[in-house]
């Protein structure tokens, strides 16, 4: 083959055009496009000049698809397949009619080539449908399926996006090809755009004056409360891995998503360089230059959360253009690099229509839910003390709750005041809380200024005041208070050390039921620490500042007698 081959192409699922952008710069015409989103469907028209109409591709009759096809794409939805939907419990089995649909397509028109974008997850999916005779994928074993998980990043978007590639096209091909590409950052990104005469596309090369760059308009900056959340989602994340805060700017760019808001674990948020201490996130046009469409490439969304949507759920132009060089067996000598064919782009006759950035919320209607892990009390892989809310009842309940286990297995201990009980008789941990309770009177005290009902209104911005997050700050400084006397109560005495460890064990167990105890060695190694906080769990949910009736927990199945047991006074 040669690089003026003519070839053929037809896109199916084709969103807002990230992969008739490739095809098309690479010199193949895409004959039809198909699409189901009326908003990804206008961006696709209006970029590419077409007249693509919806259609349920599900429904799509294989003899309506036009003849001598040389190359199939499309990226299925990948909604159900995702671990971000519903912690990967999606409907596989409605995912699954999406990728046979694709599969039929590819099988009906016998192209020479073919390509399939989703998520990463799909490549099991694939490789465990091809391989067995009952899998509703098995009958297209025959088209050749070469399956890898690639990160667009090592093919020229400026975005570390994990993705699964099943295509019969050489990877080989594919790879040969990005060797002659500069790796590109989040920082290029954002010092490109930010030029202030003439804006130079970080990737693709095309230049525009910068009165002409579109989709530049931010956000207010993020206030502190959503700072707060953002900052804890990321960093102090009870289950899932660090992240930075905010995002740095001398690497790719985290995935950009379909979905987030102002308070999002998965927003990338950048350290505004104009503000000292402000922190915004991303303009739509920063968005979209790091999915890998270029400056010129214009977004018809009716609102900002439409074009976030279109832009998270595409794939990078950069890999398609790629991919379709190497189908038309373009060899590395011949390849020119992004440069030389962005430079052919140009901005369409229409430009997107300015859609307002996401605004702060002023208000919250009353049953806004809170909950925040605790400081110095949280421990990773799903184990840690939080604060959190219940609007169900007339008036707001807040308690302290305390959960061990794994991501999968989450666990928990009603701190109902019975630890603290346990331990009054107890003459070193007793004494410690004794040595305690004037850091508690205070905080009591300062509680009494306030009301559960106050607190949530507060929270939901119907009043002014100390919010819940101090409340949070206040509780995990107590709770190294408490910790800090625990300590010094146990000094070098390891038996009594190992006391307290099978003392957290045992109440663990008796709020396992029947199932095995899981983590008993974060429990063990972590003992001192999830004693000080059951203790400050318990004074503060038995506070009669909650005014709540005793029913609000459950028994934990021990008594004091039975907890002592495990842990003795000493003589």
């Amino acid at each position: 083959m040669k690089w003026n081959e003519f070839l053929r192409a037809v896109d199916l699922y084709a969103g807002i055009g990230g992969w008739s952008l490739g095809l098309r710069l690479a010199g193949i015409e895409v004959v039809a496009s198909y699409e189901w989103w009326q908003p990804a469907i206008d961006t696709h028209n209006g970029n590419h000049g077409g007249s693509v109409g919806p259609v349920d591709i599900r429904k799509l009759s294989l003899d309506d698809l036009p003849c001598d096809i040389d190359l199939v794409v499309g990226s299925p939805p990948c909604t159900e397949f995702s671990y971000a939907n519903r912690g990967g419990s999606g409907d596989l089995a409605e995912g699954m009619k999406d990728l046979v649909k694709f599969f039929e397509v590819v099988a009906h028109l016998k192209p020479r080539f073919w390509a399939m974008e989703n998520v990463p997850r799909v490549a099991d999916v694939l490789e465990a449908g091809f391989a067995n005779r009952k899998h509703p994928l098995y009958r297209f074993r025959h088209l050749g399926a070469r399956i890898e998980v690639v990160d667009f990043s090592e093919f020229g978007a400026p975005q570390a996006r994990r993705r699964c590639i099943a295509t019969n096209i050489p990877f080989e091909a594919i790879r040969a090809l990005e060797s002659k590409l500069k790796p590109k950052t989040l920082g290029d990104v954002i010092s490109a755009l930010a030029a202030e005469e003439t804006i130079v596309d970080p990737v693709w090369g095309v230049s525009l004056p910068a009165a002409k760059l579109t989709e530049m308009e931010t956000e207010v900056p993020l206030g502190p409360e959503e700072l707060r959340m953002n900052r804890d989602a990321k960093v102090y994340h009870s289950v899932y891995n660090n992240m930075a805060f905010p995002d740095l700017l001398d690497a790719p760019s985290r995935t950009v998503t379909a979905t987030c808001t102002r308070v999002s674990r998965e927003s990338i948020v950048l350290a505004d360089p104009k503000v000292a201490g402000s922190f915004r996130r991303l303009t739509v046009r920063e968005r979209g230059c790091l999915q890998g469409f270029p400056i010129t490439y214009q977004f018809y969304g009716r609102s900002f959360a439409e074009k976030a949507k279109m832009i998270g759920n595409a794939i990078p132009p950069t890999f398609t253009y790629l991919l379709s060089l190497a189908a038309k067996g373009v060899t590395l000598e011949e390849f020119e690099g992004l440069d030389a064919v962005g430079l052919t782009l140009s901005l369409p006759e229409k430009l997107a229509p300015i859609t307002p950035p996401d605004q702060e919320g002023r208000t919250y209607p009353l049953s806004r839910g809170f909950r925040a892990a605790l400081p110095n009390l949280r421990f990773k892989s799903g184990m840690r003390f939080d604060l959190s809310n219940d609007t169900s009842r007339p008036s707001a309940a807040w308690r302290v709750r305390f959960f061990f286990g794994s991501s999968k297995d989450i666990r928990e201990v009603d701190l109902d005041g019975s630890t603290i009980e346990d331990l009054h008789g107890n003459v070193l941990i007793g004494g410690a809380l004794r040595c305690a309770a004037a850091d508690m009177q205070s905080m009591e005290r300062d509680l009494r200024a306030t009301t559960p009902q106050a607190l949530q209104s507060i929270w939901a911005r119907k009043s002014e005041g100390r919010g819940p997050f101090a409340l949070v700050d206040e509780l995990g400084e107590l709770a190294a208070t408490v910790h800090t006397l625990i300590e010094e109560a146990i000094g070098d005495d390891e038996k009594v050390a190992i006391e307290v460890e099978n003392y957290i064990l045992a109440i663990a167990a008796a709020a396992s039921v029947d199932k095995p105890l899981v983590s008993a060695s974060k429990l063990r190694k972590y003992s001192s620490w999830v004693l000080a906080g059951m203790i400050v769990g318990d004074w503060f949910n038995t506070l009669d500042w909650h005014q709540l009736d005793k029913q609000l927990f459950k028994s934990r199945a021990r008594s004091p007698q039975e907890a002592l047991q495990v842990f003795p006074v000493p003589a």
